[in-house]
């Protein structure tokens, strides 16, 4: 019975307090609080990280492209023979090593 004395005299602050309550709890912990953004920095450092690997990747596949593409060049070509296909001369021994 107190409780409600108190309750109908200090509406006001009891309002405030809970308001301030709910503000503060979803500017930490809501969809858009700081913790989610903490963790969407996080995602965005690691997708901007394999963005780079795969360009990187994608650099290396277009180098070896354009060496097998309208102007060729046979050093490559033979390197890709001989390390696919077991390919050698007569005269060479082979020898595979595990890469």
């Amino acid at each position: 019975m107190n409780f409600f004395k108190t309750f109908k005299t200090k509406k006001i602050l009891f309002l405030n307090i809970l308001l301030f309550s709910y503000i503060l709890l979803n500017l930490l912990d809501g969809e858009r609080g700081l913790f989610s953004y903490f963790d969407k920095v996080k995602i965005e450092k690691g997708l901007s990280q394999k963005e780079v690997d795969l360009t990187e990747k994608l650099r290396i596949i277009e180098h070896k492209n354009s060496l097998l593409s309208e102007n060729l060049d046979f050093d490559y070509l033979d390197v890709l023979i001989r390390k696919k296909l077991n390919f050698g001369n007569k005269d060479e021994i082979l020898i595979k090593l595990n890469e």
